[in-house]
């Protein structure tokens, strides 16, 4: 009777062993965000832009003066926040694929010729890495936004150009191991090409590399384009957009809170979902993190 009080219920340790073992939950809420991305204009239940001055403020469906009609509440120009959020998630989702594949096409080609070729080369690329590293990005942001106005592209510039230097060093230290491997010391006396061993021989040995940064990027991304948006400096308004939807509420988080905390904690999990999932890649394609179950 003791021993069967003291074991621990099997479904249940089960379960915790499955949400230890596989990343369920921030995969779970990486499908919500992209099946909202995709499917914004059906799931949204009303026109994100439409505004109604009757509705200013209004309180999520569980206040008593609460309705239906907008179940997280309405901001301060009477638009409804459900809506807001849901196409804000295409906004961020777009931002953060498009400014992380270019990136990791920029910056993986500099790190692989760095790493190969080395010398003068090696030195001026990493030169330019260690510059960008030292820029602030929120000062360049404001600036180029300034300069040049808001935009989608601007903003997707802007952190393409602090996203490519992860890769770069990263991939380079990398190929500075793999080519001084003896499949690459052989390929080189069979008189293969330098894009022959560059791409056939040396790069599928850095993708496991750029599958992990790229992973975590996302999130990284992602936090930036709403830091950016809440400081006035990202996608142009009405477009939603997460950061500016915060912004939007801090002037009234004392009569109505709702209208930044949504839009705050769909940030919070998207990010936290992304790093979760980029960690959990990390530890099963690197052989030194994988863990023994």
């Amino acid at each position: 009777m003791t021993e069967a009080v003291l074991q621990p219920r099997r479904p249940v340790a089960q379960f915790f062993w499955y949400l230890r073992r596989w990343p369920i939950i921030p995969v779970l809420i990486i499908v919500t965000l992209c099946i909202c991305a995709i499917f914004a204009d059906i799931i949204a239940p009303h026109d994100p832009i439409d505004s109604s001055l009757r509705a200013r403020n209004a309180p999520p469906i569980w206040y008593p003066d609460g309705t239906t009609k907008y179940i997280l509440g309405a901001d301060n120009l009477g638009r409804d926040l459900l809506s807001r959020i849901i196409h804000g998630s295409r906004i961020s989702l777009i931002i953060a694929l498009a400014s992380v594949s270019t990136g990791l096409v920029i910056g993986t080609t500099l790190g692989l010729i760095s790493g190969y070729v080395g010398g003068f080369v090696d030195e001026i690329i990493m030169r330019f890495v260690d510059i960008s590293l030292a820029i602030p990005v929120i000062m360049i942001a404001l600036i180029v936004v300034v300069v040049f106005g808001q935009g989608f592209w601007i903003i997707v510039g802007v952190l393409v150009l602090f996203t490519w230097t992860g890769y770069t060093r990263q991939v380079r230290a990398q190929v500075l191991t793999i080519r001084e491997l003896d499949y690459v010391a052989l390929a080189k006396v069979a008189g293969a090409s330098h894009f022959r061993i560059l791409t056939r021989h040396i790069f599928p040995g850095v993708v496991h590399i750029l599958i992990v940064i790229a992973s975590l990027n996302v999130g990284s991304v992602i936090l930036a384009e709403s830091v950016l948006s809440f400081l006035g400096a990202g996608i142009p308004p009405p477009t939603p957009a997460w950061g500016a939807m915060v912004s939007s509420g801090r002037d009234f988080l004392t009569d109505a809170w709702w209208v930044a905390f949504f839009p705050g904690l769909a940030i919070l999990l998207t990010v936290m979902a992304m790093n979760f999932l980029g960690d959990w890649i990390r530890d099963r394609l690197d052989p030194r993190l994988r863990q023994i179950d």
